[in-house]
């Protein structure tokens, strides 16, 4: 007899398992036994699951790096007991999360996916059910005896995205997620079409687990106006080892000189700096206007098409798992897990 397909679900928190506060009106998160209770339909699915929940259920407001590494710990515990995972996790650092699970996993041969809702699951219009549901077919499906999907993902409203290339962009509409510079790896309708040109391929290597993240990190985000204590104030905060610098357009940063000297500064101390654009879809294509020419003689780097998510947790990655900061500045312009497409103004 065939044996059932295994997935194990990982519950972190989020807004898919709460309910309101009888006294405050607030949204509390429930436990797993009581969230699956709301979805008497998971029968029919015909798939063993099996829970971890995490000690302390969270807002993913309050997710930290120590969190992904035990996402990751809890999948390299389980990874040969079951056919694929669905990590529960609240939508707003679902991006974050997705992008950081992804490049501590070497050589993926099973489904990852992210799922959570924009409404909790005991509401009467809520999201969850089709999310958690349709995220766990997915799981668990296989093509040839072989996983259909081996690579993280984010599962949201009829679509299933690369998590690294994932954004959260609207706090409003079930279709929560974009990823603007990646096109969607299925869709879900009356059947769940794969984009199969462009599904990874599990390699054959073995798998390995990475459990080390400096999070030495720090944003800078330019906009018209700023000043430079604001921007000397970043580059100095103390212990900073690298800076996503949040650019203009096709990542175009002012040419005046106190900038271009505070950036350079913070270079010759060893601070890496990443050039990211603040659009939503497009790259950055580092020279080719004058505002961005002047960045690439002074060393900062080309973050290409990368969201400012995966940006800033491909740099916690590979600061905690480099030997040098050389070899930091040499894999950031490359792509590890496709989060990024090389332009020709790499």
């Amino acid at each position: 007899m065939k044996r059932k397909p295994k997935a194990l679900i990982i519950y972190t928190g989020g807004t898919i398992g709460m309910v309101k506060d009888s006294y405050t009106g607030a949204l509390m998160p429930v436990n797993f036994e009581r969230l699956l209770a709301n979805i008497p339909e998971i029968v029919k699915l015909d798939i063993e699951l099996d829970i971890h929940t995490f000690e302390q259920t969270l807002d993913s407001s309050n997710v930290l790096p120590e969190h992904w590494i035990q996402m990751v710990e809890t999948i390299e515990k389980n990874y040969d007991r079951y056919d694929g995972f669905v990590i529960l996790h609240g939508s707003d650092t679902m991006a974050h999360s997705a992008s950081a699970v992804s490049f501590m996993i070497e050589n993926l041969s099973k489904p990852v996916i992210f799922t959570g809702s924009q409404l909790p699951i005991g509401v009467l219009r809520t999201d969850a059910k089709e999310n958690f549901i349709t995220a766990l077919e997915i799981a668990v499906m296989k093509e040839n005896d072989l996983p259909k999907v081996t690579e993280v993902c984010v599962y949201f409203e009829y679509h299933l995205l690369k998590g690294n290339r994932t954004t959260k962009f609207s706090s409003s509409h079930f279709n929560a997620f974009t990823s603007t510079n990646y096109p969607p790896l299925a869709e879900a309708g009356v059947q769940i079409l794969f984009n199969d040109n462009i599904l990874r391929k599990h390699n054959g290597l073995p798998t390995k687990f990475y459990k080390k993240l400096d999070p030495n990190i720090a944003i800078l985000k330019i906009f018209p106006g700023m000043t430079e204590n604001y921007v000397r104030g970043v580059l100095q905060i103390e212990g900073i080892k690298a800076i996503v610098l949040e650019t203009f357009g096709s990542g175009n940063a002012p040419t005046s000189d106190w900038f271009i000297s505070a950036l350079k500064e913070a270079i010759a101390r060893d601070i890496i700096i990443v050039n990211v654009t603040q659009c939503p879809s497009g790259s950055v294509m580092q020279g080719k206007y004058n505002t961005s020419s002047a960045l690439g003689e002074i060393g900062v780097l080309s973050g290409q098409d990368i969201t400012s998510e995966a940006a800033l947790v491909k740099l916690m990655f590979l600061l905690a798992n480099s030997p040098d900061l050389d070899t930091v500045r040499q894999k950031f312009p490359i792509p590890l897990k496709e989060e990024m497409t090389i332009n020709e103004w790499a």
